[in-house]
């Protein structure tokens, strides 16, 4: 059966896959742009990921190797798309993770869309929504047309791949979103918020932004925080098929692979963010200390809470 409205669009941004291990690559300087060479490393990284009937794209962020051969810690930060769909079972499963801060990255209009996350009790949420430049409403009524002309018109010819790369440059240049990217920083240094899960709509754009931030932070080479990142498209894949298929049976699109754009995540889109972060701030340290306004203590503190 195709899912309801809220659920179809929901599901546009998430899927789930059960994916084994993950190759860590080693790299150049800080913040080396997706087109340099990578060089191979021997260490493969066990991703966990978080097995959810109503959510996609929940993982922990443990098990990634620093330059300086540390490890980030397992069980201590997670990411994820939207929670607003989880089951009792899931609820169960997240009440094991011994979570105690939720952050959630949605703009009002997804919230009121797709509505407030379900999660167990007694957990701190908090709502710290960083903007997407209207890229979930724009969304919205482009499929919500019916036309098959109007919505090549609003996103074929490489519209929507241009409207996810102006995205990621706002998560450097936005005041505003730095500041909801650096309160999430600060929650992680400080006691008693860990373990702690970040999450948006698909958990790939800002939650992928943060996560790739927060890697590069902590030591983890530009290569294997980038694969972090494109780990969604896989993630992500077959519920993307499964709503497309949707989608076409109800006569909601006929062409789906106008939105591949908008369900996947590209080096182009993170490069877009990262060229935007070099000539603002000159790398990922200076975006850090200047952009976001962490000082040395609390960047310390970060890694103390997250490494080992």
């Amino acid at each position: 059966m195709f899912p309801t409205r809220r659920r179809a669009t929901t599901l546009l941004f998430g899927s789930a896959l059960t994916l084994g291990g993950l190759t860590a690559c080693e790299s150049g300087p800080d913040d080396t742009p997706s087109a340099t060479k990578h060089t191979p490393s021997a260490a493969p990284v066990r991703v966990r990921r978080i097995a959810l009937q109503g959510a996609v794209n929940v993982r922990d962020l443990g098990g990634y190797r620093t330059a300086d051969g540390r490890e980030v810690r397992y069980g201590r930060l997670f990411r994820s798309g939207s929670l607003a769909e989880l089951t009792p079972a899931d609820l169960r499963t997240l009440a094991g993770l011994r979570l105690r801060t939720v952050v959630d990255l949605r703009v009002p209009a997804e919230l009121r869309f797709d509505g407030r996350d379900r999660l167990p009790h007694g957990l701190e949420v908090i709502s710290r929504p960083v903007g997407d430049t209207g890229l979930f409403q724009a969304m919205q009524s482009a499929v919500a047309t019916k036309d098959p002309a109007e919505q090549r018109k609003r996103l074929g010819g490489g519209r929507a791949e241009r409207r996810m790369q102006e995205i990621y440059p706002g998560f450097v240049s936005n005041a505003r979103n730095r500041a909801r990217f650096a309160a999430t920083l600060e929650d992680i240094a400080r006691d008693g918020r860990l373990p702690l899960l970040f999450h948006c709509t698909s958990g790939k754009d800002r939650t992928g932004w943060l996560s790739y931030v927060l890697l590069r932070l902590l030591g983890v080479p530009h290569a294997a925080a980038e694969r972090d990142y494109l780990l969604s498209n896989a993630l992500r894949r077959p519920a993307d098929a499964k709503v497309n298929a949707g989608l076409k049976k109800a006569g909601m699109m006929r062409d789906t692979d106008l939105l591949r754009p908008l369900q996947e995540v590209r080096r182009t889109y993170l490069d877009a963010g990262l060229g935007e972060l070099r000539r603002e701030y000159g790398g990922i340290q200076g975006y850090v200390t200047e952009g976001l306004g962490l000082d040395a203590k609390t960047v310390g503190r970060v890694r103390a809470h997250l490494l080992r």
